[in-house]
């Protein structure tokens, strides 16, 4: 259902540095450059992720409500992107665990404070 979701930041060589990092994990690749950002996938036809600084110059903001959630295909690669992110300065915002019967899920915030996540069903 969804193409593509695109973050904002307000150091963009930074925030690429991290993401090029993290989603390696997920076997994403850069797919494009679009001068004020990069996007990121995993193949043709699949969703991407992009982190732009802001079209209209203003200062990029972090929501309270938002969150990007990553799919993992198993426990140990939501293990291994919540580490990674940890390792490359994010911020805690919940532990890997079991969410319910069959969520397993870590919560953390990238550099900018945007908040994502790496799940699996169990």
């Amino acid at each position: 259902m969804l193409a593509y979701v695109t973050l904002g930041t307000n150091d963009l060589p930074r925030a690429v540095a991290f993401y090029d990092a993290l989603l390696a994990e997920l076997g994403a690749k850069r797919l494009m450059d679009v001068g004020r950002g990069i996007i990121w996938g995993t193949g043709p036809g699949q969703p991407m992720f992009g982190i732009l600084t802001p079209f209209d110059g203003q200062p990029a903001a972090a929501g309270n409500g938002p969150m990007v959630a990553f799919s993992a295909a198993s426990k140990a690669q939501v293990d291994s992107v919540y580490k990674k992110a940890m390792e490359l300065g994010a911020t805690d915002e919940g532990a890997p665990g079991a969410r319910g019967d069959a969520f397993y899920i870590g919560y953390f915030r990238d550099l900018d404070g945007n908040k994502l996540n790496a799940f699996c069903m169990n």
